[in-house]
């Protein structure tokens, strides 16, 4: 890999300072082998981490971020594991689906940073996409019962609705009910650093 590359390859701090919490549910509530989408990979750091935590499962990174694929590629061309496959353009509002079967999705950070048609479009996906028994997993801020978790998390959700009035955190209570008519069910919701969550949901 060239220098330049190199160069592109991006860092979230809050990607590295989450990434060992999640992996640790995941390796709990993951199968042990198959394929699992990432959507919303972003620079990939999470993508990386977990394929080299879970080596027994196959990584596959995905963007609708136009400029974020480069460095996401970077990364994924740096890091060399077997198990982390090159990164696909892949908006959830996109009819065709960027891979045929998957044995679990996962999505970091991407509900609250995007309309609502997002999650709904997301959960609309995964119905078909996932096998019975098969997770998806949410993570990141929410509100419960209409309310931020935590005064952080109010003002982070007065912040993205200020940039645009489409973002903003996600009543918990309304992603599940909506999952629940796509037959996919709650297992689990676990609290992370940060005021963060880890939601577990399974295709029913």
């Amino acid at each position: 890999m060239s220098r330049l590359q190199l160069a592109d390859v991006l860092e979230s701090p809050a990607a590295e300072r989450n990434k060992q919490p999640i992996a640790a549910v995941l390796a709990r509530v993951l199968p042990a082998t198959g394929l699992v989408l990432e959507v919303a990979s972003g620079t990939g750091q999470h993508a990386e981490h977990f394929a080299r935590t879970l080596p027994g499962l196959t990584w596959q990174p995905t963007e609708a971020d136009a400029d974020m694929l480069a460095p996401l590629g970077a990364r994924v061309q740096r890091a060399a594991l077997p198990n982390l496959l090159a990164p696909l353009a892949f908006d959830v509002h996109d009819a065709q689906r960027p891979v045929a079967s998957v044995a679990a999705i996962f999505c970091s950070n991407m509900i609250h940073i995007a309309p609502w048609s997002a999650c709904a479009a997301l959960l609309a996906h995964a119905e078909p996409w996932l096998t019975p028994g098969a997770p998806l997993i949410l993570y990141g801020p929410f509100k419960r019962a209409g309310v931020p978790t935590a005064p952080s998390n109010a003002a982070f959700d007065a912040d993205l609705r200020r940039r645009n009035p489409a973002w903003g955190l996600r009543d918990l209570e309304d992603v599940v009910e909506l999952a629940r008519r796509h037959a996919i069910g709650l297992v689990e919701i676990v609290a992370m650093p940060a005021n963060n969550v880890t939601v577990v949901l399974q295709r029913q």
